[in-house]
């Protein structure tokens, strides 16, 4: 499978999404395993859903009905850092760091502003008005007005929701019952920070979950479009275990962090390309000015939504697991070494922070080349 899948998988009949999915360890090879693990995670996703997103709706808003029966235990004000209103304001600044990245998500598409055709049921019940994340942000928002004073002492309340271009007053919003792509994309970070308290969110987690998201929600069979929340956040987990040491500052300069996988790259290019290495060394160009972002995100900055795609069929059928990416980086690297030899460090540091090349396949042959010349 993996051989197959290195060189680019299909898109028709899902096969993609199918392959991702084995590739990523959420589905084993065993089709006939395939519709009973299947029924069993999404039913634990609903399980998340109802106790990270439905309960504490339900809880807070009790709390505003009836006044007089509120315990201390439940107070607002209780200073006690295990009360669930601690956890839920707490859960609030996390909640707000990830609503102002989705919201950005490959801004040139307008995918993730449209409406999924499976809004979230159990959340959008019209029976039951819960709350969704989206208006726990709004109020969240709204509660945190700022109050600037200016010189003359007139006071501006400004609303955080006007200051940003881009905010939520430029979105349409969605008559009720419907949702959006981003939103669904909140929500599978949101719980993945509950989930994962160590790591809880930090931001570029978003644009490792967009591309998972995209390609399961596009899916040209139905049934299992319908479930690419779910799926999206099991298979995000398995890959999120797999990169999370990128993520984790502390670990940067350990064997499994960031650093060491950037020295990798210079390394890699020493043994292919030493001209090109020695030039970067000399210009003093490190490679966290531009690896960091290429390792730690997968390169889904670097390209648009569909070439990150074909380049993730070949990281996802690595068997070593990404030691793929260190040599598609330094692929990236030896395909403009000639404009990086004549460079001066500001117009080589502008390629690398903005990569002039757009074909991927020219790039996922050239690493190839590098990995067969060992």
């Amino acid at each position: 499978l993996s051989a197959c899948c290195s060189t680019g998988i299909p898109f028709d009949g899902g096969l993609r999404c199918l392959c991702w999915k084995i590739l990523l360890n959420y589905l084993p090879l065993e089709k006939a395993l395939w519709s009973s693990l299947l029924k069993k995670q999404r039913d634990l996703y609903s399980q998340f859903l109802k106790e990270m997103i439905i309960q504490p709706g339900i809880a807070k808003a009790n709390l505003g009905v009836s006044r007089e029966d509120v315990t201390l235990e439940d107070h607002p004000l209780n200073p006690n850092p295990d009360s669930r209103w601690n956890t839920y304001f707490k859960d609030n600044e996390v909640l707000l760091q990830i609503d102002k990245d989705v919201r950005r998500l490959y801004p040139d598409m307008a995918f993730f502003q449209r409406p999924t055709e499976y809004p979230c049921l159990l959340i959008l019940d019209p029976q039951n008005e819960f709350e969704t994340l989206r208006r726990r942000v709004e109020q969240t928002t709204l509660k945190s007005q700022t109050v600037a004073r200016n010189r003359s002492g007139v006071t501006n309340v400004s609303s955080p929701l006007k200051t940003t271009p881009n905010s939520l007053s430029e979105y349409e919003v969605l008559p009720n019952g419907c949702e959006a792509h981003w939103e669904v994309v909140e929500r599978i970070l949101f719980i993945y920070a509950k989930l994962n308290p160590g790591i809880a969110y930090v931001q570029g987690m978003n644009e490792i979950v967009g591309p998972l998201y995209y390609t399961f929600a596009t899916d040209p069979n139905s049934e299992w479009k319908e479930h690419a929340e779910a799926d999206t956040f099991f298979c995000f987990t398995n890959l999120m275990a797999e990169i999370r040491d990128n993520f984790i500052k502390s670990l940067d300069d350990s064997q499994c962090g960031i650093t060491y996988k950037m020295e990798k790259v210079y390394s890699t290019l020493k043994e292919k390309d030493v001209e090109l290495y020695l030039k970067l060394q000399e210009q003093n160009i490190k490679p966290q000015f531009f690896a960091f972002r290429w390792l730690t995100l997968l390169l889904s900055q670097e390209f648009l939504l569909p070439d990150v795609i074909r380049i993730w069929d070949s990281l996802f059928a690595d068997e070593k697991r990404f030691d793929f990416l260190l040599l598609v980086c330094c692929a990236m690297l030896t395909l403009i070494r000639d404009q990086l030899l004549e460079g001066d460090f500001t117009l080589n540091m502008r390629l690398l922070q903005d990569y002039p090349i757009s074909d991927v396949h020219l790039i996922l042959k050239k690493a190839k080349e590098l990995q067969d010349s060992k």
